[in-house]
C-alpha cells in the first residue's frame, strides 16, 4: 500500500517537469508593459497601429501667483506670535488694498517651532528662542500689477516679510488645450497613415485614444525679488516682474485598426 502511494506522488511530481520542460513560453508581467499596450492586452485586442502624437501651443500668462508670509522669532512665543500677526495684518491688508481679493487669498504653511543650540561645555539643549512662520499663496489677476503688489507687501511687513516664489500661469486654458490636441492628433495621424503606407496595409480608424496634458509654469526664485527689493535711503524702483510666455503641450496615445 505504502508502494503505491509513494509511486503516485513520483508521477504527480515529474508530469509538471514534463509539461513545463516541453514549453519554451515567455512570461510577461501586465505591469512592465506600457499603459497604453497593456489596454489593448487587457482587452483581447493585440493588433493595430500604435502611436503617440504631440502638439504644443505657446500661451501668455494671465495670472500670477505669489507665494509670501511673515517669519517672526522672539524670545517666547506669544512675543513671537504677536509680532507675526502684526505684521500679517499688515501684509494682508497691502494685499486687499492693491486689488487681491480675499477669495484668492489662502493660507498654505502656518508653523510655531522652537530655536535652539546646542551647548557642547554643558552638554545639552540651549533654547534661543521660538520661531512664527506664516505663508500664504495669493493669486494676482492684474499680472501687471505683480510688481507694485511686491513693493506693497514687503513695505507693510518690513523685515519679517519673506516672499518665497512667483508662479505664472492661464486663468482659462481650455482654448489652448484644444488647439494643441488638434495637433496631437494631427500628428498622431500623420504618422500611422506613414506606417501603414510602409507596412503596406490599410489605415482604419481609431479604435482607442487617451492623451496627457503639461503645463509647466515658470517659477522667479526668492533670490530674485529679494535683489529687487529696495535699497535703505534710495527711492526704491518698482520691482521688475516679467510673465514671458509658457508652453502647453499635449501628447496623445492612438491605436487605429488595420484594413486588408
Amino acid at each position: 500500500m505504502k508502494k503505491r502511494w509513494l509511486w503516485a506522488l513520483t508521477l504527480l511530481l515529474v508530469i509538471p517537469v514534463v509539461f513545463f520542460s516541453g514549453c519554451s513560453c515567455t512570461r510577461v508581467e501586465l505591469g512592465d508593459v506600457p499603459a497604453s499596450l497593456r489596454v489593448s492586452l487587457e482587452g483581447g485586442q493585440q493588433s493595430g497601429i500604435w502611436v503617440s502624437g504631440e502638439g504644443e501651443v505657446t500661451a501668455v500668462p494671465d495670472i500670477a501667483t505669489l507665494r509670501l508670509g511673515i517669519e517672526a522669532q522672539e524670545a517666547t512665543v506669544d512675543e513671537a506670535q504677536a509680532g507675526a500677526a502684526e505684521a500679517m495684518d499688515g501684509v494682508m491688508s497691502a494685499l486687499k488694498d492693491n486689488g487681491v481679493a480675499e477669495k484668492d487669498i489662502q493660507t498654505q504653511y502656518f508653523s510655531i517651532h522652537k530655536v535652539t543650540r546646542w551647548d557642547r561645555e554643558e552638554d545639552e539643549e540651549v533654547i534661543l528662542g521660538y520661531r512664527v512662520t506664516n505663508m500664504v499663496t495669493a493669486k494676482i489677476r492684474e499680472i501687471g500689477e505683480a510688481g507694485s503688489i511686491i513693493d506693497a507687501v514687503v513695505g507693510a511687513g518690513g523685515d519679517l516679510v519673506r516672499v518665497d516664489n512667483i508662479a505664472f500661469s492661464v486663468d482659462d486654458p481650455s482654448v489652448y488645450q484644444e488647439e494643441a490636441r488638434q495637433k496631437a492628433m494631427a500628428d498622431a495621424q500623420a504618422k500611422a497613415e506613414h506606417l501603414a503606407k510602409v507596412g503596406g496595409v490599410g489605415l482604419g480608424k481609431p479604435t482607442y485614444i487617451s492623451e496627457s496634458i503639461y503645463m509647466p509654469s515658470p517659477i522667479y526664485p526668492r533670490a530674485m525679488v529679494e535683489e529687487a527689493m529696495p535699497v535703505p535711503g534710495a527711492a526704491p524702483p518698482e520691482t521688475p516682474i516679467t510673465p514671458g510666455e509658457m508652453e502647453i503641450s499635449l501628447t496623445v496615445q492612438v491605436a487605429y485598426a488595420i484594413l486588408d
